[in-house]
């Protein structure tokens, strides 16, 4: 029988600092507060962590974090590139750690001062170094320099072929936030938004709204992850990782895809389902919420689709009617989402997952037997199924 990942490992601990437009201290302060309060969630001691994975986009060394708050001797040391996207491929990377027994307790983390610092808003413009220029470099003379005008492209082909409006990309922004106004987490707290609210707000770039579009913000989030058995030990409320995985899809950009055959779908995401749905042995029917990498409101109907919970082009309809709201089918972002609470480039969605798990959400749904918790789009891409112990 092959090895899968299906239930090896468990998230034991989440820590996360407060979240603003000036955090007023560095990025590896933020990362070291993160990750000694996810250690602390978990109840186990900083050297026994044994393993650190973080973002290639991340300031802030694995090293130099782990001396900060006082781990030991490190067996895994990795890093996993193309921002968003790798916010679950921590995981993935830390499930199979402990799985193989390289590692017994894992920390993933990402901190940023996303907004006091740099902005990833401003673009790919400047001294930037990176063979991702090869192919920005046939769209920047367009214009087509920042993730919100890539995704645009995307959007643009998306509505044509769907017939989807930007009253129904309201919807995703106007459900996220009615999570993010109960949060005192979130930047958006007791700040309601209106359909007239976003259909007034001043383009980003069409058919993109302002709120469309993610928050940039300062902060760090970080979870812990270990065996099941290892969990079982702890006696901590455990969200167990029924299955997690990472991929890519064929002829892929870094969110500037626009020559394949389709441009309005997701194939990186497409392969991350096939996976979660054959290591599980589940489907789109056992999800009892979920929470949706959102860095844009179209993007969220893009993966519903990917893992089925409605047929291609359907996505707009699914979320009528608050489906996506807490007592709806699919209660997602309960914690507000990036566009509502934070842009921690998805960790702080990786920790609402087992927030939720765990029955400690803000905007707690009824049902909460499995979440499923994904990263980033239009870039290679990560996801997984979490469940109860």
């Amino acid at each position: 029988m092959p090895c899968t990942l299906k239930d090896e490992a468990a998230i034991v601990g989440i820590g996360q600092t407060e979240y603003s437009k000036n955090s007023g201290r560095s990025e590896l302060q933020l990362a070291a507060e993160a990750v000694k309060a996810a250690i602390d969630d978990a109840g186990i001691r900083p050297d026994e962590v044994d393993g650190m994975v973080g973002f290639t986009l991340d300031s802030s060394d694995e090293i130099e974090v782990a001396r900060t708050v006082g781990c030991g001797e490190l067996n895994l040391l990795s890093r996993i590139p193309h921002g968003g996207g790798a916010a679950v491929a921590l995981l993935h990377q830390a499930a199979m750690a402990v799985a193989t027994g390289v590692c017994k307790y894992v920390v993933c983390y990402r901190a940023l001062n996303g907004r006091s610092g740099h902005r990833y808003s401003e673009g790919v413009s400047g001294n930037l170094i990176t063979s991702d220029m090869i192919h920005w470099s046939w769209y920047m003379p367009y214009g087509l320099m920042t993730p919100t005008s890539w995704v645009a492209m995307f959007t643009q082909r998306y509505m044509h072929e769907t017939g989807c409006k930007s009253v129904d990309l309201a919807q995703v922004a106007i459900s996220t936030r009615k999570h993010a106004i109960n949060n005192p987490n979130a930047i958006f707290y007791q700040k309601p938004l209106t359909l007239e609210d976003h259909q007034n707000s001043k383009w980003i770039v069409d058919p993109l709204h302002l709120y469309d579009c993610c928050l940039e913000t300062d902060g760090g989030a970080a979870c812990i992850v270990t065996s099941r058995e290892r969990a079982k030990a702890l006696h901590k409320n455990a969200a167990l990782i029924r299955g997690v995985a990472q991929g890519s899809g064929p002829d892929q950009e870094v969110m500037t895809s626009f020559y394949r055959p389709n441009m309005a779908s997701i194939p990186s995401m497409d392969v991350v389902a096939r996976q979660i749905w054959e290591q599980t042995g589940m489907t789109a029917a056992n999800v009892d919420a979920a929470v949706i990498y959102d860095a844009f409101t179209s993007i969220v109907l893009w993966q519903l689709e990917s893992f089925g919970f409605c047929k291609p082009g359907e996505a707009k309809d699914f979320i009528k009617g608050g489906n996506l709201e807490v007592g709806g089918r699919l209660p997602t972002n309960t914690h507000g989402g990036q566009l509502s609470e934070a842009y921690i480039h998805g960790m702080n969605g990786v920790n609402e997952g087992v927030r939720v798990i765990r029955g400690q959400s803000i905007n707690q749904p009824k049902k909460n037997e499995h979440v499923l918790v994904t990263a980033g789009v239009g870039v290679p891409t990560s996801a997984m199924l979490l469940g109860q112990m």
